[in-house]
């Protein structure tokens, strides 16, 4: 696998193409840095995006989800979208048509494929779980027999995606530099918060350094 992602005819940016980047690192940073995607399928013969939990192991998506959903099922069915999106500001610019966000995106086009191996299937599991919450695979319970059976797990490719990324000051028409209007970035961003406890826990449970700091 190049650093460098291919263009194909579904993942060439045409609008913006200047954010656009084939840095398989950025894809890679994107992916990473959240914990939730959407995924787009084909359901009913309409199209459906669905919030669903996954986790990245090299050029693999792990995708998570119940035996029951229809959405994974769907995604065996037909080529899917995966698409994972950061909101970093909001751009406020001279004129309200050169309003903008600073963000970074990434779509990822493919087959998914059903994880029946018992051996991917943990793996991919432990990819997910530490992904949402490090450090917990090694802490917590580990799957059942009957909550293995409740769960599937679909591998899709990392072979076809697209990024984009925008950052920095807005971009106004040059006239409108001289207006009297305030114009620049408001960040935004995602933190974690201290932990709180469930209201069931035995006394005197500490809580771990992986959750704790």
């Amino acid at each position: 696998m190049t650093d460098r992602l291919s263009p194909t005819p579904r993942t060439r940016v045409r609008r913006q193409s200047a954010l656009a980047s084939d840095r398989r690192a950025d894809l890679y940073s994107i992916l990473d840095a959240s914990t939730v995607c959407h995924l787009g399928v084909l359901l009913d013969g309409a199209p459906a995006v669905f919030p669903t939990g996954y986790g990245r192991h090299g050029d693999l998506l792990y995708l998570h989800g119940s035996v029951a959903a229809r959405s994974l099922a769907a995604a065996l069915a037909h080529p899917v979208c995966v698409c994972v999106t950061h909101l970093d500001g909001v751009v406020y610019a001279r004129s309200l048509y050169n309003h903008t966000v600073n963000y970074r995106s990434a779509m990822v086009y493919g087959q998914a494929r059903l994880v029946t191996d018992s051996t991917e299937l943990m793996h991919g599991l432990r990819v997910l779980t530490e992904h949402l919450a490090p450090g917990q695979w090694d802490y917590a319970r580990r799957p059942s027999r009957r909550e293995l059976a409740a769960t599937s797990l679909l591998a899709v490719p990392l072979d076809e995606a697209s990024v984009k990324i925008r950052s920095g000051p807005p971009q106004d028409d040059e006239p409108d530099y001289d207006l009297p209007i305030w114009a620049g970035v408001v960040p935004i961003s995602m933190l974690r918060g201290d932990p709180l406890a469930c209201p069931r826990l035995a006394p005197g449970t500490p809580v771990p350094d992986h959750i704790g700091h």
